[in-house]
């Protein structure tokens, strides 16, 4: 949820296509022809390159399967199949079109994987609060004036046992076509991921789906009290909700008449907001649609549940769910039950992991409780979770027992500022080294459906300029990489789709993916309509992030040679470089990015003896660009000092991954 959303939305037009574009796309060393598809097949080390064939689609791809760094493509399902270009703003299913889970196919599924995906981060799945009449299917309208744009948001889930109608050839038999996704997805070779949203559900939750004898949320609340141990909502006490006024013009529905659209809604007595307004009439960019979770935090905000013991950061999941089974039933705030039957409902249906929006709003000790339960049951279940403060880090990894963190504030942030020539490449190494006990915990991204898309003036300019920052988020660490759909064929999100903002695709709105619609082409899932730059970014990415999780050394050790080059004045190694080495035992890797979208970079890149020793390197090496699968004519040339150094010569926007074969 991350991003606050305001209501009022401007049109931001797409940039046009320059020949500097092209131009750029001939020198990133893609490995693959800038011009046409290619077929891709991989190794355990390398990605081979067949030239020779231009009519085979880059998605053919055979790949090894691997343990490695996982690859989580993040797909907003409703948008994903989509293949209508209408684009009216808010307009309705019939005018713009909706995806389906049916539009997940096997060569759908096939094209994902070929991405190098190992995780599919299936987003807005569970029923949440919209603009649509299915009451045919037994279910409730939905009232405009608490429901943020007309497909409404996926954070504020209205039924938690369920999944979005919209997203069913058949409403009434929705949530089997969703089980039927789950097992094509493992037939595919990936694993499924949804949401769970802690913080805060629908402002009219009600499921009509939950197992017999699962109580609704606030459904035993003691509604006098504005505090409750085991009262899931927080109260107004003697006072009705009102909806929020409306700021610059914004208007439910753009101002449509609707039944419900009459600025009414009744909650008595009004419950607190999402973020945490305790007033009856939250502001209008509060998340007003939704009512914030009490999970036994007081209004004071001391806690009344029982402390998890500090030591216990060193403690497996195991033990802390031994901790948390010798507690007396009655401590154990409701709210902790009904999410951890939720998780465990989802994982029994083959769900393989959760995404958790806002979890640093909800106390580290319920993550200890839900996350250890759920160890439990799949001691491999994939948790991710939104937290955005680094003070909190390490607790909700180590106390939480959260196997991933998004790192936004610090490596995102800073490699967002890099791109738009605003830092130095320094900073790079600054960041990770604030976490470099943690690593491997910290999720790497450059866009999911919060960001702004690359391929927008207030980011990148256009998505090549990105590409030295997303070959270091991918090969940096040995957390995962996050990829969002269309992002690897250069969205934009320029479209004004309603309640939704220029430059993010709307997560709000019926919308088309104008870029990912001329990919997919009509479900071929070709690129037959892709532009060539689309069709040369695709490569790219889907070349970098196959190395990213079958490299072995990227599963290995870190070495940042950012500083030394710094230290030693390096000639022709700037602001706009940055360069380190991961390394395993059976693979040695440097990795050198060139940030400047203007200039070429030539310079001498100096290895310290320790990084030699460490490698067991005992001689000169060849080097092969895995990027490109080519053996280059320069070598690792090792000094009498046991150091050794290496020429380097980067296009604008070039990245090398080197391989070094002893």
């Amino acid at each position: 949820m991350g991003t606050i959303i305001k209501p009022l939305v401007s049109q931001l037009h797409r940039p046009s296509p320059t020949s500097k574009v092209l131009v750029l796309a001939c020198m990133l060393g893609l490995g693959l022809s800038a011009c046409q598809p290619n077929t891709v097949e991989q190794t355990d080390t390398a990605v081979k390159n067949d030239n020779e064939n231009e009519n085979v689609s880059v998605t053919q791809i055979n790949q090894t399967d691997t343990t490695g760094k996982p690859v989580v493509y993040q797909v907003f399902t409703c948008l994903y199949g989509n293949t209508n270009t209408t684009n009216k703003a808010w307009g309705t299913i019939a005018e713009n079109g909706v995806g389906k889970f049916s539009d997940f196919t096997d060569v759908a599924l096939r094209d994902i994987k070929s991405l190098g995906t190992t995780h599919v981060w299936y987003t807005g799945v569970p029923h949440h609060a919209l603009v649509n009449d299915y009451t045919n299917d037994g279910i409730g309208n939905d009232d405009p004036d608490v429901v943020k744009g007309r497909a409404g948001s996926p954070y504020a889930v209205k039924d938690y046992y369920n999944v979005n109608p919209d997203l069913a050839d058949n409403p009434a038999n929705r949530l089997a076509e969703f089980e039927a996704l789950i097992g094509r997805t493992h037939a595919n070779g990936m694993q499924v991921i949804i949401d769970i949203v802690p913080n805060h559900v629908a402002r009219n939750y009600h499921s009509i789906s939950a197992p017999k004898g699962e109580p609704d949320f606030g459904a035993n609340d003691d509604k006098t009290n504005t505090y409750s141990r085991h009262n899931n909502f927080y109260y107004v006490v003697g006072e009705d909700f009102q909806v929020p006024q409306a700021s610059d013009g914004y208007l439910p529905l753009g101002g449509e008449t609707h039944p419900l659209n009459d600025g009414q809604f009744y909650e008595s007595p009004a419950k607190w907001t999402g973020n945490g307004s305790r007033v009856a009439k939250p502001d209008i960019n509060d998340w007003y649609e939704t009512v914030k979770i009490n999970y036994g935090v007081k209004p004071d905000g001391s806690h009344d549940f029982p402390a998890l013991p500090n030591d216990y950061a060193n403690k497996t999941a195991a033990e802390h769910l031994a901790f948390w089974q010798a507690q007396a039933a009655d401590d154990i705030p409701d709210s902790w039950r009904k999410f951890e039957h939720i998780a465990q409902y989802w994982l029994a249906k083959g769900v393989d992991g959760f995404r958790y929006d806002m979890a640093e709003m909800v106390p580290v000790e319920f993550w200890s409780y839900l996350n250890s339960h759920i160890k439990h049951t799949k001691p491999n279940a994939f948790i991710l979770a939104e937290v955005y403060n680094p003070d909190l880090y390490r607790d909700y990894i180590h106390l939480g027992k959260m196997d991933y963190l998004y790192d936004k504030v610090d490596l995102y942030d800073s490699l967002k500022a890099i791109i738009q020539g605003k830092a130095s490449t320094a900073a790079i190494a600054t960041v990770q080294a604030k976490v470099s006990d943690i690593e491997q915990h910290m999720l790497h991204f450059l866009e999911n459906h919060d960001e702004q898309r690359i391929n927008t003036v207030d980011f990148a300019g256009n998505p090549f300029n990105a590409l030295p920052a997303m070959v270091v988020s991918a090969t940096l660490s040995r957390s995962p990489t996050l990829l969002y759909f269309g992002q690897d064929v250069g969205e934009s999100g320029a479209e004004n789709a309603g309640f939704g903002q220029p430059t993010r695709t709307s997560i709000f709105d019926y919308v088309g993916v104008p870029a990912h619609q001329r990919w997919m082409n009509n479900g071929k899932f070709d690129g037959g309509q892709s532009t060539s730059d689309e069709k040369t970014l695709r490569a790219y990415y889907q070349t970098l992030l196959n190395l990213s999780h079958t490299a072995t050394a990227l599963s290995g050790e870190y070495r940042e040679l950012d500083s030394l080059q710094r230290q030693n004045k390096v000639v022709g190694y700037d602001d706009s470089v940055f360069a380190f080495s991961r390394f395993s035992n059976t693979q040695q890797l440097i990795i050198v990015s060139n940030f400047s979208q203007v200039q070429g970079k030539q310079f001498t890149l100096e290895l310290p003896s320790s990084l030699i020793q460490a490698w067991h390197l005992l001689g000169n090496a060849k080097l092969t660009d895995l990027l490109k699968n080519a053996q280059l004519n320069q070598q690792l040339i090792l000094n009498k000092d046991g150091s050794a150094s290496v020429n380097i010569e980067l296009s604008p926007l070039q990245s090398v991954i080197l391989g070094v074969n002893k």
